[in-house]
């Protein structure tokens, strides 16, 4: 495939999920003993009441430090989180697909059954500062599916691109297919620019599964989002 040359960079972040506290606090009885000879039992009492207390708080302290993290996995129920801190950016995908590595690709995932069902995410150098420098919506989604997502001898059909604001970034969403011999694949596509890198998520699914798989897959174009 041609290469675009373009350049941005981009990050997103995942909400932490705040995990509630129990209602029900831990109190403390000590009565007071008024022999002078008992102390020493009073004491031993309250130290062997303290260790069983902690022992039954310790694993709820433990439980709660770690929920955010756990939670933050299970984003959206059928999906798994991707969050790249070193290049500001995060998506999900659905559960079961694999990562793969390709040679000139940030990211991979695809089903090992259906590998037309995929996401691959791109980044290139850049010196603009938002992708609407590069054009309108329509424009550079022709340009990179011609050039850059398709192989020149595959017939490319734009469905469809629009323009998208999220907490302050623009991202353009496109909607196209790619014809090859034996099959169409149907495929999504997020562009955006953010911190000198040109951003490119791109997924899709073969053309006689589309319809099963359109739901998901616009959820993983529409969760592609930069973290800063």
């Amino acid at each position: 495939m041609a290469s675009l040359k373009l350049s941005p960079s981009s990050p997103i972040s995942i909400p932490k999920v705040g995990v509630p506290g129990s209602r029900k606090g831990v109190s403390f009885l000590v009565k007071a003993e008024h022999s002078s000879s008992s102390s020493s039992n009073l004491q031993d009492k309250c130290q062997r009441r303290l260790v069983v207390t902690f022992g039954v708080v310790a694993p709820w302290i433990s439980l709660l430090s770690r929920a955010p993290v756990s939670f933050a996995a299970e984003s959206k129920k059928g999906f798994l989180a991707v969050s790249d801190n070193k290049d500001a950016y995060s998506f999900i995908y659905p559960f079961g697909w694999q990562e793969v590595v390709i040679e000139g690709q940030d990211k991979v995932y695809k089903d090992v059954i259906e590998p037309l069902e995929s996401v691959s995410v791109n980044l290139i150098p850049t010196s603009k500062q938002t992708i609407k420098d590069f054009g309108p919506p329509k424009q550079i989604a022709e340009t990179l599916i011609k050039k850059v997502l398709a192989p020149p001898n595959q017939k490319t059909t734009l469905v469809d691109a629009s323009e998208h604001d999220v907490d302050g970034k623009t991202y353009y969403q496109f909607e196209f297919t790619v014809q090859a011999r034996n099959y169409t694949r149907h495929a999504l596509g997020v562009l955006t620019v953010f911190n000198g890198k040109f951003y490119t998520l791109t997924t899709g699914a073969n053309e006689r599964r589309w319809e099963k798989m359109k739901e998901r897959l616009h959820t993983v174009v529409d969760s592609f989002k930069i973290t800063v």
